[in-house]
């Protein structure tokens, strides 16, 4: 039987406060992004076009590049990762929960999700932080498949294969935005774990 995710307690004022504060950042750096290019959208452009400080975007996001790359979801992605069937194996837990995580930014945030991949592609100061974020990802969701698992929570078999998942996952979609995200994304990151299952055919 499935695991339940923890119940998690409501959010205070000054909680909510925050969270609003960081979607506000989020979005008007996307939008000044795709409106200026990302080396036009500094600190100071991110905190008026806000309405905040600069020292206010730099306490939420001390990294400029976490602005596009980062959000709150990973703890929900732990959480769903707990809650798969206890018999499915674990590439199969990952490529349920990666890609309907991937299938919901593209239907409720389309223009952002393309723009972040375009960035991966374009600026190299980007590609190089989503390749931390990623590994930080990586190791929160190594965690919850080591529970599921039994195994010891800084297992290497786990981290490895955890780490596989996802950097597989990002190259697919490098790949996609390098050829001007004319193929359905999600199908390609289906594709990608199949590889990782099936290895390559000679």
């Amino acid at each position: 039987m499935a695991a339940e995710p923890a119940p998690t307690r409501p959010l205070n004022l000054r909680e909510r406060k925050k969270l609003r504060t960081r979607a506000e950042i989020r979005k008007v750096t996307y939008r000044l992004a795709a409106e200026q290019g990302w080396d036009a959208v500094t600190i100071e452009r991110i905190a008026t076009a806000a309405e905040v400080s600069p020292s206010t975007v730099v306490r939420y996001f001390p990294v400029r590049e976490d602005i596009v790359l980062t959000d709150e979801k990973d703890a929900v992605l732990a959480a769903r990762l707990l809650a798969r069937p206890a018999a499915e194996p674990p590439l199969e837990s990952l490529r349920a929960i990666l890609l309907d995580a991937v299938r919901t930014a593209l239907t409720e945030e389309p223009a952002e999700t393309r723009l972040r991949a375009r960035l991966m592609v374009e600026i190299p100061a980007v590609r190089a932080r989503l390749t931390e974020t990623t590994a930080e990802t990586a190791q929160m969701l190594a965690r919850a498949l080591a529970e599921r698992t039994g195994r010891d929570a800084d297992d290497l078999e786990v981290r490895v294969f955890t780490a596989a998942v996802l950097g597989a996952l990002r190259e697919a979609t490098v790949f996609w935005a390098e050829r001007g995200q004319a193929d359905d994304l999600v199908p390609l990151l289906d594709r990608t774990v199949d590889t990782l299952r099936d290895g390559l055919s000679l």
